[in-house]
Protein backbone atom coordinates (compact mmCIF):
# COMPACT_ATOMS: atom_id res chain seq x y z
CA UNK A 1 0.00 0.00 0.00
CA UNK A 2 2.97 2.52 -0.58
CA UNK A 3 4.56 1.74 2.63
CA UNK A 4 8.09 0.85 2.61
CA UNK A 5 8.88 -2.24 5.94
CA UNK A 6 11.87 -3.63 7.20
CA UNK A 7 12.59 -7.21 6.58
CA UNK A 8 11.26 -9.32 9.90
CA UNK A 9 8.23 -6.51 10.52
CA UNK A 10 5.42 -7.23 11.97
CA UNK A 11 1.99 -5.10 11.35
CA UNK A 12 -1.79 -5.64 11.50
CA UNK A 13 -4.50 -5.15 8.48
CA UNK A 14 -7.69 -4.46 8.83
CA UNK A 15 -9.95 -7.39 8.78
CA UNK A 16 -8.27 -9.23 11.70
CA UNK A 17 -5.19 -10.29 9.82
CA UNK A 18 -1.63 -10.54 10.81
CA UNK A 19 1.16 -9.50 8.44
CA UNK A 20 5.00 -9.44 8.12
CA UNK A 21 7.66 -8.68 5.61
CA UNK A 22 10.28 -11.55 4.84
CA UNK A 23 12.28 -11.50 2.01
CA UNK A 24 10.40 -8.98 0.16
CA UNK A 25 7.55 -10.41 0.25
CA UNK A 26 4.19 -9.10 2.28
CA UNK A 27 2.86 -12.97 4.44
CA UNK A 28 -0.62 -12.31 6.06
CA UNK A 29 -2.71 -14.66 7.93
CA UNK A 30 -5.94 -14.51 10.00
CA UNK A 31 -5.63 -12.88 13.89
CA UNK A 32 -4.82 -16.34 16.48
CA UNK A 33 -6.73 -15.21 19.47
CA UNK A 34 -5.80 -17.01 22.53
CA UNK A 35 -8.55 -16.50 25.00
CA UNK A 36 -7.13 -18.01 28.67
CA UNK A 37 -11.09 -17.30 30.49
CA UNK A 38 -14.07 -19.29 29.88
CA UNK A 39 -16.78 -16.31 29.80
CA UNK A 40 -14.79 -13.25 27.95
CA UNK A 41 -16.30 -10.42 27.17
CA UNK A 42 -16.92 -9.95 23.12
CA UNK A 43 -13.73 -7.81 21.26
CA UNK A 44 -14.36 -3.88 21.68
CA UNK A 45 -13.99 -1.56 19.39
CA UNK A 46 -11.44 -1.81 16.61
CA UNK A 47 -9.84 -5.06 18.41
CA UNK A 48 -10.24 -8.42 17.04
CA UNK A 49 -9.73 -10.76 20.15
CA UNK A 50 -12.48 -10.94 23.09
CA UNK A 51 -11.23 -10.09 26.57
CA UNK A 52 -10.82 -11.42 29.92
CA UNK A 53 -11.15 -8.25 31.43
CA UNK A 54 -15.15 -9.11 32.15
CA UNK A 55 -17.63 -11.74 31.25
CA UNK A 56 -20.29 -12.51 29.46
CA UNK A 57 -22.60 -14.59 31.33
CA UNK A 58 -26.18 -15.51 29.78
CA UNK A 59 -26.18 -12.86 27.45
CA UNK A 60 -25.44 -10.22 29.78
CA UNK A 61 -22.38 -8.42 30.44
CA UNK A 62 -20.89 -8.31 33.64
CA UNK A 63 -17.93 -6.41 35.28
CA UNK A 64 -14.71 -7.69 37.25
CA UNK A 65 -15.58 -8.92 40.50
CA UNK A 66 -19.01 -8.70 39.92
CA UNK A 67 -21.56 -11.15 41.86
CA UNK A 68 -24.84 -11.76 40.96
CA UNK A 69 -27.85 -14.92 40.67
CA UNK A 70 -28.58 -16.47 37.26
CA UNK A 71 -31.51 -16.06 35.99
CA UNK A 72 -33.10 -19.69 37.04
CA UNK A 73 -33.00 -18.72 40.18
CA UNK A 74 -32.08 -16.55 43.37
CA UNK A 75 -30.13 -19.60 45.43
CA UNK A 76 -27.19 -19.84 43.35
CA UNK A 77 -24.26 -17.31 43.69
CA UNK A 78 -22.26 -16.00 41.12
CA UNK A 79 -19.16 -14.30 40.20
CA UNK A 80 -17.66 -13.20 37.73
CA UNK A 81 -13.17 -12.87 38.00
CA UNK A 82 -10.60 -12.48 35.04
CA UNK A 83 -13.10 -13.36 33.00
CA UNK A 84 -14.36 -16.58 34.69
CA UNK A 85 -18.09 -16.99 36.31
CA UNK A 86 -17.98 -19.46 39.24
CA UNK A 87 -21.11 -20.23 40.89
CA UNK A 88 -21.96 -21.91 43.74
CA UNK A 89 -25.29 -23.22 44.89
CA UNK A 90 -26.66 -23.97 48.72
CA UNK A 91 -25.88 -27.41 49.92
CA UNK A 92 -29.56 -28.93 51.11
CA UNK A 93 -29.82 -31.74 53.51
CA UNK A 94 -31.45 -34.80 51.93
CA UNK A 95 -34.84 -36.14 53.06
CA UNK A 96 -38.07 -34.30 52.70
CA UNK A 97 -39.41 -31.51 54.99
CA UNK A 98 -42.02 -30.89 56.73
CA UNK A 99 -43.78 -27.64 55.48
CA UNK A 100 -42.33 -26.62 51.90
CA UNK A 101 -42.46 -23.37 50.86
CA UNK A 102 -41.60 -22.06 47.37
CA UNK A 103 -39.60 -19.40 48.68
CA UNK A 104 -37.37 -22.15 49.94
CA UNK A 105 -33.86 -22.24 48.07
CA UNK A 106 -34.06 -26.10 48.39
CA UNK A 107 -36.11 -28.38 47.10
CA UNK A 108 -37.68 -30.86 49.27
CA UNK A 109 -40.72 -33.64 48.85
CA UNK A 110 -43.29 -33.59 51.70
CA UNK A 111 -43.64 -36.45 54.43
CA UNK A 112 -46.08 -39.52 53.60
CA UNK A 113 -48.61 -41.02 55.64
CA UNK A 114 -49.04 -44.46 56.38
CA UNK A 115 -52.52 -44.39 57.91
CA UNK A 116 -54.45 -48.23 58.77
CA UNK A 117 -51.66 -50.00 56.31
CA UNK A 118 -52.01 -47.61 53.35
CA UNK A 119 -49.46 -44.96 52.04
CA UNK A 120 -50.76 -42.09 50.88
CA UNK A 121 -49.06 -38.70 49.64
CA UNK A 122 -49.19 -35.06 50.43
CA UNK A 123 -52.07 -33.45 50.10
CA UNK A 124 -54.01 -36.82 49.30
CA UNK A 125 -57.71 -36.47 50.58
CA UNK A 126 -58.94 -40.19 51.08
CA UNK A 127 -62.40 -41.59 52.57
CA UNK A 128 -60.77 -44.60 55.27
CA UNK A 129 -64.16 -46.41 55.14
CA UNK A 130 -65.02 -45.62 51.65
CA UNK A 131 -68.65 -44.36 52.48
CA UNK A 132 -67.58 -40.68 52.64
CA UNK A 133 -68.71 -40.26 55.89
CA UNK A 134 -65.61 -39.48 57.21
CA UNK A 135 -62.62 -37.95 54.91
CA UNK A 136 -58.66 -37.72 55.64
CA UNK A 137 -56.45 -35.25 54.37
CA UNK A 138 -52.25 -36.25 54.33
CA UNK A 139 -50.47 -32.91 55.66
CA UNK A 140 -47.10 -33.37 56.47
CA UNK A 141 -46.56 -37.18 57.50
CA UNK A 142 -49.89 -36.27 59.56
CA UNK A 143 -53.40 -37.81 59.11
CA UNK A 144 -56.53 -35.49 59.96
CA UNK A 145 -59.71 -36.67 59.50
CA UNK A 146 -63.32 -34.81 59.84
CA UNK A 147 -66.66 -36.43 59.61
CA UNK A 148 -69.64 -35.51 57.73
CA UNK A 149 -71.72 -32.68 59.30
CA UNK A 150 -75.19 -33.82 59.94
CA UNK A 151 -78.09 -32.27 60.06
CA UNK A 152 -80.85 -31.67 63.24
CA UNK A 153 -83.59 -33.51 63.42
CA UNK A 154 -86.69 -32.65 64.62
CA UNK A 155 -88.25 -36.14 65.25
CA UNK A 156 -88.12 -37.97 68.80
CA UNK A 157 -85.51 -40.46 68.83
CA UNK A 158 -87.04 -43.73 68.57
CA UNK A 159 -88.09 -42.51 65.27
CA UNK A 160 -84.69 -41.79 64.01
CA UNK A 161 -82.96 -44.67 62.29
CA UNK A 162 -80.02 -44.93 60.13
CA UNK A 163 -80.11 -46.22 56.18
CA UNK A 164 -77.95 -48.33 54.55
CA UNK A 165 -75.27 -46.24 52.99
CA UNK A 166 -76.33 -43.32 55.06
CA UNK A 167 -73.77 -41.35 57.15
CA UNK A 168 -76.65 -39.34 58.99
CA UNK A 169 -79.59 -40.61 61.26
CA UNK A 170 -83.00 -39.34 59.45
CA UNK A 171 -86.38 -39.81 61.13
CA UNK A 172 -88.69 -42.85 60.09
CA UNK A 173 -91.90 -41.78 58.02
CA UNK A 174 -94.96 -41.62 59.29
CA UNK A 175 -97.45 -44.02 59.24
CA UNK A 176 -100.00 -43.34 56.52
CA UNK A 177 -103.26 -42.24 58.34
CA UNK A 178 -106.12 -44.59 59.20
CA UNK A 179 -108.36 -41.75 59.43
CA UNK A 180 -109.36 -38.18 60.18
CA UNK A 181 -109.27 -37.18 63.76
CA UNK A 182 -111.41 -33.72 64.67
CA UNK A 183 -109.88 -31.88 67.66
CA UNK A 184 -113.01 -30.11 67.83
CA UNK A 185 -115.32 -32.67 69.24
CA UNK A 186 -112.77 -35.53 69.20
CA UNK A 187 -114.93 -37.50 66.80
CA UNK A 188 -112.65 -39.90 63.92
CA UNK A 189 -114.08 -40.52 60.96
CA UNK A 190 -112.52 -43.02 58.64
CA UNK A 191 -111.31 -41.92 55.04
CA UNK A 192 -114.22 -42.17 52.67
CA UNK A 193 -116.27 -41.16 55.55
CA UNK A 194 -118.97 -38.48 54.51
CA UNK A 195 -120.96 -35.93 57.28
CA UNK A 196 -122.22 -33.24 57.87
CA UNK A 197 -120.27 -30.84 60.39
CA UNK A 198 -123.34 -28.81 61.71
CA UNK A 199 -124.53 -26.68 58.47
CA UNK A 200 -126.90 -29.36 56.26
CA UNK A 201 -125.51 -26.98 53.52
CA UNK A 202 -121.72 -28.37 53.85
CA UNK A 203 -120.85 -31.97 53.24
CA UNK A 204 -116.77 -33.58 54.18
CA UNK A 205 -115.37 -36.10 53.35
CA UNK A 206 -111.87 -37.75 55.09
CA UNK A 207 -109.77 -38.19 52.46
CA UNK A 208 -106.90 -40.92 52.16
CA UNK A 209 -103.74 -38.47 53.35
CA UNK A 210 -106.04 -37.92 56.27
CA UNK A 211 -107.09 -34.07 55.80
CA UNK A 212 -110.44 -33.28 55.49
CA UNK A 213 -112.26 -31.69 52.40
CA UNK A 214 -115.55 -29.55 52.48
CA UNK A 215 -117.74 -28.24 49.69
CA UNK A 216 -120.89 -26.35 50.25
CA UNK A 217 -124.40 -27.32 48.28
CA UNK A 218 -125.37 -24.70 46.11
CA UNK A 219 -129.33 -24.40 46.26
CA UNK A 220 -131.57 -23.74 43.63
CA UNK A 221 -135.05 -22.26 44.27
CA UNK A 222 -137.64 -23.48 41.19
CA UNK A 223 -140.94 -21.90 43.41
CA UNK A 224 -141.88 -19.02 45.40
CA UNK A 225 -143.60 -20.41 48.45
CA UNK A 226 -141.01 -23.53 49.57
CA UNK A 227 -141.33 -25.15 52.67
CA UNK A 228 -137.93 -25.08 54.90
CA UNK A 229 -137.53 -28.58 56.37
CA UNK A 230 -135.07 -28.93 59.53
CA UNK A 231 -131.91 -30.55 59.23
CA UNK A 232 -132.45 -30.27 55.11
CA UNK A 233 -130.31 -27.78 53.26
CA UNK A 234 -132.03 -26.83 50.27
CA UNK A 235 -136.12 -25.85 50.57
CA UNK A 236 -138.74 -28.37 49.73
CA UNK A 237 -141.03 -27.23 46.78
CA UNK A 238 -142.58 -30.91 46.50
CA UNK A 239 -143.79 -30.76 50.37
CA UNK A 240 -146.28 -27.84 50.27
CA UNK A 241 -146.30 -24.27 50.70
CA UNK A 242 -145.25 -21.41 53.23
CA UNK A 243 -147.06 -18.28 53.68
CA UNK A 244 -146.72 -15.45 55.84
CA UNK A 245 -145.26 -17.73 58.54
CA UNK A 246 -147.72 -20.70 58.05
CA UNK A 247 -146.70 -23.72 56.07
CA UNK A 248 -149.95 -25.80 53.58
CA UNK A 249 -150.28 -28.52 52.07
CA UNK A 250 -151.11 -29.27 48.96
CA UNK A 251 -154.41 -27.94 47.29
CA UNK A 252 -155.26 -26.24 50.63
CA UNK A 253 -157.25 -23.25 50.37
CA UNK A 254 -157.04 -20.12 52.95
CA UNK A 255 -157.75 -16.62 53.15
CA UNK A 256 -154.93 -13.81 52.28
CA UNK A 257 -153.75 -12.15 54.99
CA UNK A 258 -153.29 -8.76 52.80
CA UNK A 259 -156.86 -8.99 51.53
CA UNK A 260 -159.48 -11.13 53.29
CA UNK A 261 -161.73 -11.54 50.05
CA UNK A 262 -158.99 -13.31 48.32
CA UNK A 263 -158.90 -16.91 48.94
CA UNK A 264 -155.44 -18.54 48.11
CA UNK A 265 -154.29 -22.05 47.42
CA UNK A 266 -151.16 -24.38 47.43
CA UNK A 267 -150.45 -25.98 44.21
CA UNK A 268 -147.45 -28.09 44.16
CA UNK A 269 -145.88 -28.30 40.91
Amino acid sequence: RGLSREPGARWSEPGCRSCTCQEGRVLCDAVSCSIPCSHPLPPPAGGCCPTCTGCLHEGVARAEGDVFSPSDGNCTVCVCLAGNVSCLSPECPPGSCPNPSPSDCCSCHPAKCSFRGRTYAHGARFSPDGDGCTTCVCQGGEVECSFAPCPILDCPQHQRHLRPGQCCSSCRDPPAPTGCFLDDNGVEFPVGQLWSPGDPCELCICQADGSVSCRRTECLETCPYPIRIPGQCCPDCSAGCTYMGRVFSNNETFPSELDPCLSCICLVR
